[in-house]
């Protein structure tokens, strides 16, 4: 039994994945993103591992999910072999859309940046590291990585992650809990389901640790089994999968995602804006710019960060205490506009903003405190991506949108600027 350890540029967490993969008595032989994709249809399942591919560029996993090699990896999810992935694997499972497995790999759910919650009060948000307890929340049969679990097993284990908050429309999660998609969820201790932290460590919607696509044979969890001899039972279920070669039987899923559709952008009135750039070549635009070109949409890309300073009613912004106390840009390396260049013919701009906007919620609060900026009501964070564009600035639009690479409407919302 071979099993792929694919790896993309970034991630780090082959070494563990490796030893997990030969103690369940498998082989493991890496598999990097720029090796013959051909290769893939000689190993039994494939096994995506964590870091931080691509840097997380533009957000977690996206990159990666665009990549060729994640379409020969469809291809051979479409035979039924089993595919993990771990935490940045999960991410990319997810962003791929082979998990939860919709009709055409149609983007469902997010994994946003986590939220720790308790008594509704928001305790911290972005990376935590901890040890966590799940329990297996399905019969042991609906997924290639639970077999070996008894019922309702908890399993210690620990995780390590700054986007790895499961968000999924309601329909559609009564649906993966319908079918038995909802595989692993945070507990404590005792087996006891709550939502507040730490139980619940990044604030997953269900206390969703992990969930599988519909044939049953690919799962994103966030938590890493790899790490400690008591996530072995996962690697063991996926080798007695492959052996035993049963497969499990696909379920429907009737969900049908809206239509992502973005409308106009009108800042508040009074509103000040902030637009900054980096002095030197971003990579984060560049590695955009040739995801799409390997996607056959050549644009250029450039990338700025967007600020909305929005005041108290009637009153002045203290825009030159704002500039000069560097939390809102650093010019040692980036430029600061409050306009930009007006829109030329061929030009696209996207504004992008997380839902739960953390980042502008912080720099408010530090601006108060530390710098006595006052008369200041809100502050908003947002990407401002600028698409520049030889061929129909709609039908690229259309593209961009489709391949969500700027934005995943479920964590994120955006507009056309």
């Amino acid at each position: 039994m071979k099993i792929a350890i694919i790896q993309f540029p970034g991630s780090n967490c082959e070494s563990e994945s490796i030893r997990a993969i030969k103690q369940a008595g498998m082989e493991a032989e890496e598999f990097l993103w720029n090796q013959n994709p051909d290769e893939l249809k000689n190993f039994d399942g494939f096994f995506i591992v964590g870091g931080f591919s691509y840097e997380d560029r533009s957000r977690s996993g996206i990159i990666s999910s665009l990549d060729p090699l994640m379409d020969y990896i469809k291809q051979e999810n479409e035979k039924g072999k089993p595919i993990l992935g771990v935490c940045n694997g999960a991410q990319i499972l997810v962003e791929s859309g082979i998990v939860p497995g919709l009709k055409d790999y149609q983007k469902t759910m997010a994994l946003a940046v986590n939220k720790r919650i308790k008594d509704n009060k928001i305790l911290g948000t972005g990376f935590y590291n901890a040890w966590t307890n799940v329990m297996l929340s399905t019969p042991t049969d609906s997924c290639a990585f639970s077999l070996n679990f008894k019922e309702n097993e908890i399993m210690n284990i620990p995780l390590a992650h700054g986007e790895g908050r499961f968000i999924i429309p309601e329909k559609l999660l009564t649906e993966l809990i319908s079918n038995n998609q909802a595989v692993f969820r945070y507990c404590d201790e005792n087996g006891k389901i709550h939502e507040d932290f730490p139980t619940n460590p990044n604030g997953a919607v269900y206390n969703l640790a992990a969930v599988c696509n519909n044939q049953g044979n690919a799962m994103a969890i966030m938590p890493h089994p790899e790490r400690t001899p008591n996530g072995q039972k996962v690697f063991t279920s996926m080798r007695d999968f492959i052996t035993n070669k049963k497969g499990i039987k696909i379920k429907e899923i009737n969900f049908k995602p809206e239509e992502c559709k973005i409308n106009k952008f009108v800042n508040q009135e009074n509103s000040t804006e902030f637009f900054v750039k980096l002095i030197i070549t971003d990579n984060e635009a560049m590695t955009v710019q040739n995801a799409l070109k390997n996607k056959g949409i050549n644009v250029e890309i450039k990338k700025f960060n967007h600020w909305e300073i929005i005041p108290e009613e009637n009153v002045e912004l203290p825009i030159e205490t704002i500039k000069k106390s560097g939390e809102l840009y650093n010019s040692n390396k980036e430029t600061l506009t409050e306009k930009l260049e007006e829109q030329k013919q061929n030009t696209i701009k996207i504004l992008v903003r997380y839902r739960d906007d953390f980042v502008g919620q912080s720099k408010l609060d530090t601006l108060i405190k530390r710098f006595d900026a006052k008369n200041i009501k809100n502050i908003k964070k947002g990407i401002l991506w600028e698409i520049i564009t030889n061929d129909n600035p709609d039908e690229i639009l259309n593209k961009i949108i489709e391949s969500r690479i700027l934005f995943n409407e479920f964590s994120q919302k955006a507009w056309i600027y």
